[in-house]
């Protein structure tokens, strides 16, 4: 079994994709870890769809593509990152989501019905903290713009998701 601990980050240092240290308080880092809790809210989220498959499916190829962005927010300046990303498909996929659903309009106070739907919405407001993270980080370290346009979207998709659900 692969060991679990290397002790290398016991300083508060940890690597990016290529090795290079950084303190864990950098921003990608900060930026990962959210994302990071964001992919577990959605890993709830889809635990619960069940029979649900279309949104299963959807969720869970977000899941993936959290996994590449993450890959890339950790790759240096100066180095190419070899994991494609599949953003901007996604986004097309949740747009055409979001334009399927249906919503009267004002404002949602989660937590009134079902627990999926209140879980969904944990998971939307992760995704909103993942998007100003993102384009914060955006500021100093270029990120792809399909990565951020995917992240506006996602949060949208949630939100219908999450009304669909009460």
């Amino acid at each position: 079994m692969k060991q679990i601990y290397t002790k290398t980050g016991d300083a508060g240092m940890t690597s990016l994709r290529e090795g290079e240290r950084v303190p864990k308080t950098d921003l990608r880092i900060e930026t990962n870890g959210q994302i990071d809790q964001l992919n577990a809210c959605l890993g709830v989220v889809r635990s619960m769809l069940g029979a649900d498959e279309d949104n299963r499916q959807l969720v869970y190829r977000v899941q993936q593509e959290l996994m590449a962005i993450m890959s890339h927010v950790a790759t240096p300046e100066g180095y190419t990152n070899p994991r494609p990303l599949h953003a901007a498909e996604l986004t097309r996929l949740l747009e055409k989501a979001i334009d399927a659903a249906r919503y009267a309009g004002g404002f949602v106070v989660p937590g009134g019905g079902a627990q999926l739907a209140s879980f969904i919405h944990l998971a939307r407001a992760q995704a909103r903290t993942v998007e100003r993270r993102l384009w914060e980080l955006n500021a100093c370290h270029s990120l792809d713009k399909s990565i951020l346009e995917m992240m506006n979207r996602l949060s949208d998709y949630l939100f219908v998701l999450a009304i669909a659900k009460e």
